[in-house]
């Protein structure tokens, strides 16, 4: 026929799912179908035996396909039937086929009439089928009936959607014709999933079962609810045909001598009746099986790309290959030095974008967590004050001391950095706590091998324990060489030297007048020069009962002052009781004031409630001496503490980068390889988990199932032709959410509607008549006073021969609009109109 390699396409598809029926839907692949939709008892069980031939489907009222059935028909010399979850066993009898699809139905679903999506597969070997794969479907249903769930209609919408929403799929709308086609449940879902009527063929059941009177004719004539593909009726054998045992063979010869002796059917018999269904389904299946092979051989390569990494390691695998396991082993620990660096120095391939993790979290425990810990040490002031207060006394003993004992700050530093231990190994422990989950994440690669992945982890786990003592010793180190020697000659530190800079001295005009110097505050005195050199002091002033006043401000002077007195009425420059200081903003002399009080000269009237705060009830002597003291080795611990917090700050991160985190990096790279080696023996070490193991093997039989399925393409001819879609047509009456009533005519006129007074041809400014496909349709038929000839459209696939009209009367047309060619070309004279049909077959 001029098309050779096409009837292998269906045997082609039927390997394809072989070949991936083992490995489940992981390959996710949309192989070309048919599947069968309609309601309940619409006669879709009775479509598939009529194909097979054989009564192999259950039977019973309301639902009874409740999983789908995939049903591949396959041309054989010998006759018999599979199923694949029974592989190997072959069904000669079909009565026991219908007893397993039941057993294996409930074996799913249960007794209680719910549905499952997981289909049963079924092969039927025959001669007399031809090629075709079929699903059936539960048919739709509104109402739960008995146990069924509540939801069962949704349920079985979903499940039909799961199929036929798929471009691979066409789909046999199965409508009886006992009932209103435009409400049609089949026609109304497969709209929904093919609006350009692409894959939907119409198929109309029970035509014996209509009216007297009635035909269903304008449909099966494509005109009344036109398909893009046509209808095609079928006759079922009828409730008591089946409990008659009526045998299918005799059923089918009643079917086509019912469409021959039917007046509304006979002109189209020929391309009625369940051998032209089969026929019909074959060819389209296979026209459309040919035009989804490209897409589907570039969907096989690329899921074959996709697994050649993957599989590379196991192409060649065998379990007990020593060779394997060492290399494997080398290439895990490998693997996992470099997922632990790549976590650590924060390179890693993968960006967590939700979580700080790895590096970037003990980043935030070296500059976040452990400053916090250091600030929260703050010092209880007046408890530290009377701290300070005790030290002085103790250390001068009985005598009165009149200078600062550098003891008593030694000793206050002292107790204070011994307070850092604990924030310092706490840091140490939050580093620790991080590094072992870093472990544990990295570890998860090599879950493929549950021993391995123990044994690293408890071995890095174990070394990074390890050098935590380690780390806390030097830690601990840090301090007490802090504590060894007090640094007072740091840069850093204040010593003595409160505050430096520019005054202004007021002296009465008599004795000088006002003049600027270079003023240096220390805990003992307030010196000051004549430049910022500090080689020429002028005078020196010991803060011994000294105190602060305010001082107005003078009415020539543009400077904000404060003044110095003496609280024992002695002199404090020269002959003056009291110096006045200057300064050019109030927030200066703000800022001079809060520097006299670390140096323990305080307000005039601020006295009292200093002495309160500094010494509670009677226990410190209100010495104002003493608290001068207190106030500048305050101050100085201050300080010097502040330089000890920096330099730890500092030397923390160094310090556990050294000892723990790069000592582990170089562990784990060096030295991890040999103390697995020493853990145990190899074998057990790299015993695959059982999912790996079944991984491999899935992994495995999908890259061998692609190959396959593409050698399989492969030799299939590329040169085959395929027929062309039927052009679109009319399709309105499924717009429509709500379809449009359109039952068959109760009783059909015995004059078609083409009187005199209408014309064949269109109106002007009117479109065409609706054209029936080119498979299915047939032409206006005219008016006839009996029996209709028939007037088949479709050429017989079997026989090869066009039908032809036999001629009859001519008529003349009404005369036509001007400028409105006729649609129908002269006919040759004595000849018959011959009508070709307009796609070949493809079972010649």
């Amino acid at each position: 026929m001029g098309n050779r390699g096409m009837e292998d396409l269906i045997p082609l598809i039927n390997k394809l799912q072989d070949a991936f029926s083992s490995i489940g839907q992981s390959c996710n692949l949309d192989l070309p179908q048919i599947a069968v939709v309609g309601g309940q008892s619409a006669g879709k069980s009775s479509v598939l035996e009529n194909f097979v031939g054989r009564d192999f489907l259950p039977r019973g009222s309301g639902i009874v396909t409740r999983r789908p059935l995939i049903l591949q028909l396959v041309n054989s010399n010998v006759e018999y039937a599979e199923f694949l979850h029974c592989k190997g066993r072959k069904f000669v009898d079909f009565d026991e086929v219908r007893l397993e699809i039941e057993a294996e139905t409930d074996r799913i679903t249960g007794s209680n009439k719910g549905i499952s999506p997981v289909p049963i597969n079924l092969r039927v070997y025959s001669p007399h089928v031809l090629n075709l794969t079929l699903i059936d479907l539960p048919g739709m249903t509104k109402v739960a009936v008995g146990d069924q769930p509540q939801d069962i209609e949704h349920q079985i919408r979903d499940m039909l959607l799961q199929f036929i929403t798929k471009e691979s799929c066409l789909i046999l709308a199965v409508t009886p014709a006992n009932t209103d086609l435009a409400n049609s449940d089949a026609l109304k879902i497969s709209k929904e999933v093919d609006p350009q009527g692409l894959r939907t063929i119409g198929v109309i059941t029970k035509l014996d079962l209509m009216d007297e009177g009635t035909d269903a004719r304008d449909i099966l004539e494509n005109k009344l609810l036109p398909l893009r593909r046509g209808y095609i009726g079928v006759v079922n054998r009828s409730q008591k045909d089946i409990d008659g045992k009526k045998d299918i063979r005799a059923a089918l010869a009643a079917e086509r001598k019912f469409f021959l002796s039917h007046p509304g059917y006979r002109h189209i018999a020929e391309r009625m009746g369940t051998p032209h269904l089969q026929k019909s389904l074959n060819q389209q299946l296979t026209n459309h099986i040919r035009d989804t092979l490209p897409g589907l051989r570039s969907k096989l390569q690329s899921q074959l790309l996709s697994l050649e990494k993957e599989v590379e390691e196991f192409k060649n695998f065998r379990p007990d290959d020593p060779t394997r396991k060492t290399k494997a082993l080398l290439q895990m620990v490998q693997q996992f030095g470099v997922d632990f660096e790549k976590c650590i120095e924060g390179s890693g391939d993968q960006v967590d974008t939700s979580n700080l993790s790895g590096g970037a979290k003990i980043n935030r425990i070296f500059h976040e967590r452990f400053p916090f810990e250091l600030v929260k040490m703050e010092f209880d002031e007046k408890e530290l004050r009377k701290e300070i207060s005790y030290a002085i006394k103790n250390i001068h003993g009985v005598r009165t001391g009149l200078f600062t004992p550098d003891m008593a700050f030694e000793a206050i530093v002292k107790k204070q950095v011994i307070k850092l231990k604990d924030p310092c190994l706490k840091c140490v422990d939050l580093v620790v706590t991080e590094l072992v989950a870093l472990i544990r994440k990295c570890t998860e690669k090599l879950g493929s091998y549950p021993r391995l992945r123990e044994e690293t982890e408890r071995i890095v786990t174990t070394y990074i324990r390890e050098r935590d003592s380690k780390t806390k010793d030097q830690v601990l180190l840090l301090i007490d060489i802090e504590l060894s020697y007090i640094n007072t000659n740091h840069e850093d530190f204040i010593g003595f030297v409160i505050r430096r800079g520019w005054l202004t001295i007021n002296i009465s005009i008599m004795k000088g007048g006002s003049k600027d110097y270079w003023f240096v505050l220390t805990a003992e005195s307030l010196s000051w020069y004549k430049d910022e050199e500090e080689k020429e002091k002028k005078y020196m002033l010991p803060l011994d009962n000294l105190k602060l006043r305010d001082v107005e401000k003078g009415f020539m002077s543009s400077k904000h002052g404060f003044g110095i007195f003496n609280t024992e009425q002695r002199n404090v420059y020269k002959d003056l009781r009291q110096i006045e200081l200057a300064c050019d903003t109030q927030d200066d002399v703000d800022s001079w004031k809060a520097s006299f009080l670390r140096a323990g000269v305080y307000p005039e009237k601020d006295q009292p409630d200093n002495e309160d705060t500094i010494t509670p009830g009677d226990t410190v002597s209100m010495d104002p001496q003493l608290e001068r003291q207190v106030e500048t080795i305050r101050n100085l611990v201050d300080s010097y503490i502040g330089i000890v917090n920096k330099s730890i700050r500092d030397l923390m991160p160094k310090t556990i980068m050294h000892l723990m985190i790069n000592s582990a990096k170089d562990f784990i790279h060096s030295e991890l390889l040999a103390y697995l080696y020493s853990a145990g023996d190899q074998g057990s070490l790299m015993e695959e988990s059982a999912e790996q193991a079944q991984r491999r093997d899935e992994m495995l039989r999908m890259y061998h199932a692609l190959k396959e399925a593409l050698v399989i393409i492969g030799d299939i001819s590329a040169t085959t032709v395929s027929t062309p879609v039927p052009p679109p047509v009319d399709d309105a009456w499924l717009q429509s959410p709500d379809f449009v009533s359109l039952s068959p005519p109760a009783s059909r006129p015995a004059v078609a509607a083409t009187g005199p007074n209408r014309p064949r041809g269109p109106a002007p400014g009117t479109q065409a008549p609706l054209n029936p496909s080119p498979a299915f349709g047939a032409p206006p038929v005219p008016s006839r006073p009996g029996p209709p000839p028939a007037q088949p459209a479709y050429a017989d696939s079997s026989s090869g021969q066009v039908p032809l009209i036999p001629s009859r009367p001519a008529r003349v047309p009404p005369a036509l609009p001007p400028g409105i060619p006729s649609r129908r070309p002269p006919a040759a004279p004595n000849r018959p109109t011959v009508i070709r049909p307009s796609e070949p077959s493809l079972l010649d």
